[in-house]
């Protein structure tokens, strides 16, 4: 039933519809890995994905997703007095080759896949970067920014949009195009999760258009 279920979901992504993270989470569809510090948690409220840690984490959404396709969701970093409330971090990975679900939330374990990578307002909110982890350590740079434009505000919705189309990816924000790249090795098929690092954020409204 619950193998039904999933698939009934993935037909959902596949006309772009949206889709609710339920009430406790699904942890066949999703699967977390959080760093091991107190007060760490992943949990959903009223529809909605909350990741509240003290260190990493990563949500993967377990599903392999190849050819063009399109990621749409909202997320909000909530600055509101709560102890691991910190304005950094909204990060996310995508076209993640072979992830395995069996790491603990630090950045560092995840030198070894190949991936696309964007962190906005990352080292407290200084910077935004666009990397493409090359499987072999290297963490390559392909754009950064560092203007109060492309970095978080507190508290505010923001809408993330990633297109992986004919080998090009790009990703806009609040229909703004932060990032394009079209790469001349192109990673053809991987999966998508939510990172960040201590800070609590809300997540909503997740479709996938293939």
């Amino acid at each position: 039933m619950k193998q039904l279920l999933i698939l009934l979901l993935f037909s959902q992504m596949a006309m772009g519809q949206k889709i609710r993270f339920t009430s406790p989470l699904d942890t066949t569809l999703w699967k977390a890995e959080i760093a091991p510090k107190p007060g760490s948690r992943v949990y959903t409220a009223k529809g909605k994905l909350v990741l509240d840690t003290k260190g990493g984490v990563t949500v993967w959404l377990n599903k392999e997703l190849s050819g063009n396709f399109t990621i749409e969701y909202k997320r909000t970093v909530v600055v509101d007095g709560g102890p691991n409330d910190r304005l950094s971090d909204l990060n996310m990975f995508w076209m993640a080759q072979h992830p395995g679900f069996q790491r603990h939330g630090i950045l560092e374990e995840y030198d070894s896949l190949q991936l696309y990578y964007v962190g906005m307002g990352g080292n407290t909110n200084s910077t935004t970067r666009f990397r493409k982890y090359e499987g072999t350590g290297e963490r390559r740079l392909i754009q950064e920014y560092a203007d109060s434009a492309h970095l978080l505000k507190p508290n505010h919705t923001y809408t993330i949009r990633i297109v992986v189309k004919d080998g090009t990816t790009s990703v806009s924000v609040d229909g703004v195009k932060y990032f394009e790249y079209a790469d001349p090795q192109p990673l053809h098929k991987g999966y998508f999760g939510f990172r960040s690092t201590w800070s609590r954020q809300v997540i909503s409204d997740f479709k996938i258009y293939q």
